[in-house]
């Protein structure tokens, strides 16, 4: 199957959003990856609903909204109104994590875990069948345009492993320093969700990038 492609509205020009959605309506990018930062889980602030209610009634493409915050689960039902198709929260955030992707689901929309670069996957053993897309942080998250951590490769090959040996449908997504060196290597180990902000937004022609990704074969 060919690799699912979700660029980062983090990277894209706010000036003229518009004309970003537009181009992501477009292209052959599958999902929008969109990050909301509270600067208390992350040191940094990015955008919140406001946003994400202006952008799902114009972009065409399911939201996969990834977030950054202390106690996302107060934010579930709102997020679902955005039309968000996927609410991604990091394991390091939720004391109740069962309960949060449980509530994630029954608001109608596919519940993510993400995980920061120091946390193992093995944390994962007891919920993995829970979960619906496994995002796998490849820089300290916070902000776009950082260097990929080379470790992550490896982390991906023990994720995929954890995923088959429990039977598991869930999806492998990698989130920071997707390019062009980096995203053949992460699809080789098992990935199947490359989120990319910088590469994407900032390219010459962002449709071309995007279409290089998206011919990547994933398993």
């Amino acid at each position: 199957m060919k690799t699912i492609i979700s660029p980062s509205l983090l990277s894209a020009n706010f000036l003229h959003l518009d004309k970003e959605i537009e181009m992501i309506n477009e292209s052959e990018a599958d999902w929008l990856h969109m990050d909301v930062m509270d600067g208390v889980f992350v040191p940094n602030i990015s955008f919140g609903f406001p946003i994400l209610n202006a952008v799902g009634k114009v972009c065409k493409k399911p939201m996969d909204v990834h977030f950054m915050i202390v106690h996302p689960e107060n934010y579930i039902q709102q997020t679902a109104d955005s039309g968000a198709a996927i609410m991604n929260v990091h394991y390091e955030a939720c004391i109740h994590l069962h309960r949060t992707l449980q509530a994630i689901r029954s608001a109608g929309m596919k519940a993510g875990v993400t995980l920061n670069p120091s946390t193992p996957v093995n944390v994962l053993e007891d919920i993995i069948g829970d979960i619906d897309i496994v995002q796998l942080m490849s820089v300290n998250p916070g902000f776009g345009g950082q260097k990929f951590i080379e470790s992550t490769i490896k982390k991906v090959e023990r994720l995929r492993q954890l995923i088959n040996r429990e039977n598991s449908k869930a999806l492998i997504e990698v989130d920071g320093g997707v390019q062009a060196d980096t995203a053949p290597r992460l699809v080789k180990a098992g990935v199947n969700i490359l989120v990319s902000g910088s590469y994407v937004f900032k390219a010459a022609d962002p449709k071309a990038t995007i279409h290089s990704l998206k011919e990547l074969e994933t398993l």
